[in-house]
This record gives structure tokens, sequence and C-alpha cells, in this order.
């Protein structure tokens, strides 16, 4: 087996204005491991501090014409992450407290031993290292999550993107709207990762996923005994996500009862537990998501106006994928590829001409979320290289029929309503719980109209 290539040794650049100090310096940290360069010019030390493969600068504090701090403050300028430690004599400790305040890592007082320097250099180093890896992880986090991730060259995805990167680096709220599958979820995401809280928090939750008891409990938290199964105090999402963003997917379905405590919090910035009479202050940036049209549901009373001018500062329109239909390609490109990486042994490789023909004249009622599923499917199920038009699943593409035909006898409402629900659920690719969405029933509702028992629906995320 071939040897493992060594790390290389850590650069040390020492400047001492007693040259044989910084050479006995350097002889010791050689025998340590390290690529010491010994000087006693400090304006020197400044021009080779240019030079980026120096790990760690190691000063003494007093010199003539420039002295450690001017050093620290020209390494600092050229390289924010190399470590500098200062060497001091006892009575110019202050100054060397004053050269932690400006960056220094650490500061050593003469005399000290060789091991001394050695220790702290290693920390020094180590905290070096970890920095860069946690800047490269949130660059990676920000790419992930951020522009790059939003598909699409329309002249409707540009303007998205292009309001995401003016609004990102404020605090206001954010209200993104969209019909259900278009991708608020990235939008809330990007608007996070690119702006200046990406380095905090994103926590989200969906407000129809909850009943209101546990949903006031997941928002504000609680504290032991508030009731029955409250055993703890726990912090609540607005908590979990101080300094960061908190999305509030469906913010249209919460209920009115507590939507008057997140506008307190909304107004004062401060939250109060389920139980608790002491409020707690919280920093967080509030991107709440609907498909509804929240002045509608305002005007009907089933949505504060008030809380609706807090959240409406800025808004973000996603378009529906059958009107930016020119994304379509694109974003299969994009959806195979992650597909094929999660099913390596698929033989899929693209969509031939009469399937995208298909693809494109299909009417996507569940937007980018079943263009998403339809890829992921052809990829699990596909038969050969280029996928058939055939291979689709059957509702893409085909026209739906008229809802209802009033030629010959007079029915009932109930029956009209039957024969309208059973119509939506064809247009919509037999998606029982889309259906109940676009209808605006519940699925216990929307099974009685169709006169069957309520199914789990899975072709849905």
């Amino acid at each position: 087996m071939p040897d493992k290539q060594e790390k290389p040794r850590p650069r040390i650049l020492i400047v001492d204005d007693h040259l044989s100090m910084a050479e006995t310096l350097a002889d010791g940290l050689i025998e340590l491991g390290y690529d010491p360069v010994a000087l006693s010019s400090s304006e020197e030390a400044a021009k080779r501090l240019e030079d980026p493969s120096f790990d760690a600068l190691v000063t003494d504090l007093r010199m003539p014409r420039m002295d450690g701090l001017e050093l620290l403050k020209i390494s600092r300028a050229l390289a924010p992450g190399r470590p500098v430690i200062v060497m001091t004599a006892y009575s110019a400790v202050e100054s060397a407290i004053d050269s932690i305040r400006q960056g220094a890592f650490h500061y050593l007082t003469k005399p000290f031993k060789i091991d001394e320097l050695d220790l702290f250099l290693r920390r020094a180093l180590e905290d070096s290292e970890l920095r860069q890896e946690a800047a490269s992880l949130r660059s990676a986090l920000r790419e992930r999550l951020g522009l790059a991730n939003l598909v699409g060259s329309s002249e409707a995805m540009r303007t998205v993107g292009e309001l995401v990167e003016r609004i990102a680096h404020a605090s206001s709220p954010v209200l993104i709207c969209g019909e259900t599958g278009t991708g608020k979820g990235l939008i809330a995401q990007a608007l996070h990762a690119r702006g200046s809280r990406a380095s905090g928090p994103f926590v989200s939750i969906n407000c129809a996923a909850l009943p209101e008891n546990l949903l006031e409990s997941e928002l504000f938290g609680h504290v032991k005994g508030a009731f029955t199964g409250a055993t703890a105090n726990r912090e609540g999402m607005f908590a979990d996500a101080h300094k960061g963003t908190l999305f509030l997917d469906e913010i249209g379905e919460i209920p009115l009862s507590l939507q008057a405590k997140l506008l307190h919090v909304l107004e004062s910035g401060t939250v109060r537990p389920v139980g608790s009479n002491k409020e707690q202050s919280v920093d967080v940036r509030i991107v709440a998501a609907t498909h509804r049209d929240l002045h509608e549901r305002a005007g009907a009373g089933a949505f504060r106006e008030d809380l609706l001018y807090r959240l409406d500062v800025v808004s973000i329109e996603i378009p529906a994928l059958r009107h930016r239909r020119e994304d379509i390609p694109a974003l299969l490109d994009h959806f195979l590829e992650r597909a094929r990486a999660r099913h390596p042994e698929s033989v899929v490789h693209a969509f031939s001409k009469a399937a995208l023909e298909r693809l494109l004249d299909h009417q996507w009622p569940g937007n980018v979320r079943e263009l998403e599923h339809v890829v992921e499917r052809t990829v699990l199920l596909g038969r050969s290289p280029e996928v058939a038009a055939d291979e689709l699943p059957r509702a893409i593409g085909r026209r739906a029929t008229s809802p209802v035909t009033f030629v010959g006898d007079i029915v009932s409402i109930r029956e009209l309503q039957s024969r309208y629900a059973a119509w939506a659920l064809e247009a919509l690719g037999g998606r029982r719980m889309l259906t109940a969405e676009k209808l605006d029933v519940d699925i216990k509702t929307l099974a009685k109209l169709l006169k069957t028992e309520p199914e789990n629906d899975t072709s849905e995320g």
C-alpha cells in the first residue's frame, strides 16, 4: 500500500528585534515539528506576512520602528484567520492584554519555555482549522439552501431570485404566497441562507399540521405542569430560532386565538410560554407562507388584519408551474440528476421528445412537487435509458373532461357536489389530499362526497 501523505509542517513566522532570541525559538520549534522562519526586522516581517503559507505569527511586542501591535494589525488585515501570539516583558503586560482585545490569540511573558509556546501554538492552529472548517460548512450550506437550488430561468423566477437577494439581509417579516408545491419552503431557506442570520438556526413548522393546543406549546413553549402531560419545561420554537429564522408554513391555518399571541411576539419581541407569567426576549426573523388569499380571509373574519399587516411587510409571489412552463426542461434535468444519485442502479438517463411534450402539456396542479414525484417514480420504474411517453403516469398530459353536463334529469345539490368532487379528483390525478385542499374541505368530507371511505394518500409529500 502507498504511504500516507504526511501533513505539511506548520509554517511559523517569528519576529524579535533580538535575532538570537528569534533563532533560539526557531531551533526549538524545528525539533517539535514546525517550519519556522526567524526575523529581527519588523519591516521585513510585514512584507513576509503577505505570504499566505504562513500559518501563524509569533512576534515580540516592543520593537523599534514597527511594534508587535502594528504587525498584529497587518497580519489580521491580510489573513484574518491566521493566529498571532505576542511575546512581552513583564512590565508591558497591559499592552499585551490590549493585543488580545485587538485579536491576538494569546500572549507569553518572557522568559518562557519552548514547550509553553508549543502548547499555545497547537491550540491556536487547531482553533484556526476549526474556524476554517466551520466557514466551509456554512458556505456549503448557503450553496445547498440558497438561490442555486431555485431552478428556472423564466422571467418570473428571475424576479423571485432578485427579490430574495434584495431582502435577505433584512430582519423584516416576509410573506411567501403561492399554490401548494410551488417551493415556498425553498424560498424561505434561501432567504435564511443568503442573509445575515445564516449562522443562526432555521426552524420550520407547518401550522396546519398540529391541533391548536399543541401548536401553541410548540411555538411558545410551556412550563412544567401547564397542562396534562407537561412534565418538564419546554422551550418553544421561537426560543429555538433565537438569532435565526422561524418559518411558519401555512400561516393561514393558524387559529384566531393564537393569532393574537403571534401578533404580540411580532410587536414586542417577547414570548410567554404556556402556563408562565414571565416573558422572555427573542430575536427572530419571521418568514410565513400560505397558499390562501389572506386578504380574503381577513375580510371574512378568519384572519386578523393587524397580524396580516405585520406579516406582509414584503411579499413574494411564487408562480405556479403551469405559468412558467419554460422552466420544466431545467427542472427535469435537476430532478433527474438528484433521483439518479439516490438510485444509481436505474437505467433511466433522459426523457424522450414525446415524453417531454406530454410533460409540457400537463397542467401540474401539484406544481414543482408533483413534477419531482413524477421524475422519482420514472427513475424507479423506467425500463429504458430514454423514458417513453407511455411510461409516464396516466394522468400526465391528459385533458380533464367537463365536470357537469346539464342535460337530462335534474339532480340534487348533493349529487351535483358528488359529481364535481369526482371530476376534481380525476383532474388532479387522483390525489385526494390535494383535491380536498382545492375544494376547501377536509379529507373525510371529500370521502363522503365521493361516497367512499377515506384512504391514506402517499402520493404527496
